[in-house]
C-alpha cells in the first residue's frame, strides 16, 4: 500500500472567513463553488491567508466572477507570480449560477463570499451566501439579541454555581 503524503495544509481548514457577512446580511441560502486560480495564489493561500471583507460575486455572460479578492503575493514566484487584486472566476453548475443571476436581478438580492477553505482534496473552496442587505434597524435588532443572549447565557452560569 503506498504512503500517503503528508499535506501542509489541513483537509477543512480556513483561510479566511467573513465575519461582517452576517452582521451586514440576511443570508437566505449558501452555495460551495471552486475556484480558479494560478499557483502562486495557492502557495499565497497556504502560506498567509486572504482578505475577503470586501469581496462579491458578479455575472457577466452566463458566468460567475469573484472581485474584491485579495490574495497577496508569492514572493518567490516573482516572475510567474500573480495580481493580488484580479478578478476570478467561480466554478458553479450551470442551474446554480442561473438560480443565483435571477434572484439578484429579481429580488435584488447580493452574492456575498462568506468564507475560503481547503476541501479534503487540498483544492480551495469558497462559500459564498445569497442574502439581502440588513438595514440599521436590522442590524441594531441583531446587536440587541445577542447582549440578550450573553446576558441570560450569564444568569444562567450564576445560577447553576449557586
Amino acid at each position: 500500500m503506498a504512503k500517503k503524503s503528508k499535506r501542509y495544509d489541513s483537509p477543512g481548514r480556513d483561510i479566511a472567513r467573513n465575519r461582517r457577512a452576517k452582521f451586514d446580511y440576511e443570508i437566505i441560502d449558501r452555495f460551495e463553488a471552486g475556484l480558479v486560480l494560478l499557483g502562486s495564489e495557492v502557495k499565497a493561500l497556504r502560506e498567509r491567508g486572504a482578505s475577503i471583507g470586501d469581496a462579491y460575486v458578479v455575472f457577466k455572460d452566463g458566468e460567475a466572477w469573484l472581485l474584491g479578492l485579495h490574495i497577496p503575493e508569492y514572493a518567490p514566484a516573482s516572475r510567474a507570480g500573480h495580481e493580488a487584486d484580479r478578478t476570478r472566476k467561480l466554478l458553479l453548475h450551470r442551474r446554480e449560477i442561473e438560480r443565483l443571476e435571477t434572484e439578484v436581478n429579481q429580488k435584488s438580492l447580493s452574492v456575498v463570499l462568506m468564507s475560503l477553505y481547503f476541501n479534503e482534496q487540498g483544492r480551495v473552496k469558497a462559500q459564498i451566501g445569497l442574502g439581502r442587505g440588513k438595514t440599521r434597524y436590522d442590524k441594531r435588532q441583531t446587536i440587541r439579541e445577542r447582549e440578550d443572549r450573553r446576558e441570560s447565557d450569564r444568569a444562567m452560569k450564576a445560577a447553576r454555581r449557586r
